[in-house]
């Protein structure tokens, strides 16, 4: 790059100044990441517009708490059914290992074994020539804001390019990544989602499985996060989980009939034209922004609670079968598209033998996680049976949608064909299946 070039980038472009980080802390933005070392200051060269910034520090809470996650995660993915339901707790594991995809432990582990404490994040949305500073605070080992008077002495520090020796670039050539994951996302999405002091991390998550059916195995799961050293350190006062739309997983309505009932769990197009209406003002491109918000902050920031409205918001959309052909040709076009693009870079394998590190951004979509017993491969298989049989289909919903099936089935090696008349049904624990409504005989 010219001289010329990297100086107008560097003036333009965003700078995350990140002051007293210590050593071998991960510090990822977008789909970057960066292992601290001895002069690391920050990054440089952002483009403008929403990023998502997210650290772990080293060698926090060693063996409990990261044996406690795995825990939590591991069964969590088995009770909903995310992983294949007939193994037992401990052939989950053992079949984990074997493939070579214990992505748990790659979690928590780095590849010279160092020890690294649950993952924190926080949307920002910024504009040209931004300066944003953070300074980490050795006791609660978290990047916190400076006060006004600080922050700005810095920021003209940085503007005078004292600290450019100091700051990493950012990767332009991996912006189109990012752009195709958050293309939806502003900065009213950020301010309607995100917490009360904008971070997002599984350990402020303990109350996850309360909203979920309360098996024996969650309450167990929930007591552990609620007892470990890393939940206890969190400050309960304030309310630390993201705000995102609820989805009623199942619909219910007094005064109708049983047969309507049905007819409104097998096709979910009226709740989506509700929640449309009076959660978003009508707006198809917040919803998906909300899509992409959760399925950023499961994917980097390895929050549970994201990746359960991620699923919740696919079922929905997956689960309209008039929608996609009649009122919302439009949103299912740009659906396939952003879960499309979604599923090509958690699946994409490293091909340039990088390291863990530069990789680490994938690991939670490796093939072991996305079987062909998930809701997803379910959800698909139905929807694509719809497409197919449909008498009238827009042409960039047909064309988008073959695009995600050619790439499920060349990644993940699924099969969607048909095989028999009962192939797409749903077993009956699933939690994800339509809800029938039996009626009696007259």
């Amino acid at each position: 790059m010219e001289p010329e070039t990297a100086l107008e980038l560097v003036r333009n472009g965003v700078t995350l100044l990140l002051l007293d980080v210590p050593q071998f802390t991960l510090i990822g933005i977008d789909t970057q990441m960066f292992s601290v070392g001895p002069v690391f200051k920050g990054i440089k060269m952002i483009p403008p517009g929403p990023h998502y910034v997210y650290y772990s520090s080293s060698n926090r809470l060693g063996v409990d708490f990261k044996e406690t996650c795995k825990f939590l995660v591991l069964n969590f993915l088995y009770e909903k059914q995310i992983l294949a339901s007939k193994f037992s707790i401990d052939q989950l594991a053992n079949s984990l290992v074997k493939s070579g995809a214990d992505n748990l432990e790659k979690w928590f582990v780095q590849w010279d074994g160092s020890e690294f404490s649950p993952t924190v994040g926080f949307f920002i949305d910024t504009c040209l020539s931004e300066v944003i500073v953070r300074k980490w605070d050795q006791q609660n080992e978290r990047l916190v804001k400076l006060s006004e008077e600080e922050d700005e002495r810095y920021c003209q520090s940085v503007k005078s390019l004292e600290f450019d020796r100091q700051l990493g670039p950012y990767t332009l050539s991996q912006y189109g990544d990012w752009k195709r994951l958050s293309n939806y996302i502003t900065k009213t999405t950020i301010e309607r989602i995100e917490p009360i002091g904008g971070e997002i991390t599984v350990a402020h998550e303990s109350g996850i499985v309360r909203n979920t059916p309360n098996t024996s195995m969650e309450k167990a799961l929930d007591q552990q996060l609620r007892t470990s050293k890393f939940s206890n350190s969190a400050d309960k006062s304030q309310n630390r989980g993201c705000y995102y739309t609820s989805i009623p997983r199942v619909i219910k309505h007094k005064g109708i009939s049983g047969q309507e009932l049905t007819s409104l769990n097998l096709d979910k197009t009226q709740l989506l034209e509700s929640i449309l209406m009076k959660d978003y003002g009508g707006s198809e491109d917040l919803l998906l922004g909300e899509l992409q918000f959760a399925f950023i902050a499961f994917l980097m920031g390895q929050s549970l609670e994201a990746f359960l409205q991620w699923k919740s918001l696919v079922n929905l959309l997956f689960g309209c079968t008039k929608a996609p052909f009649h009122s919302r040709s439009l949103l299912f076009t740009k659906f396939i598209k952003v879960i499309y693009y979604q599923l090509k870079y958690g699946l994409q394998k490293d091909e340039t033998g990088s390291s863990d590190v530069e990789k680490g951004s994938s690991l939670l979509l490796d093939e072991s996680w996305l079987s062909a017993d998930s809701f997803l491969y379910h959800l698909c298989k139905d929807f694509f049976s719809l497409v197919q049989e449909a008498s009238v289909v827009d042409g960039d919903l047909l064309s988008w949608t073959r695009k995600l099936r050619h790439l499920l089935e060349n990644t993940l090696g699924w099969d969607f064909q048909q095989t028999s008349t009962v192939d797409g049904l749903y077993c009956e624990e699933d939690e994800f299946a339509p809800v029938v409504e039996m009626l009696e005989d007259l």
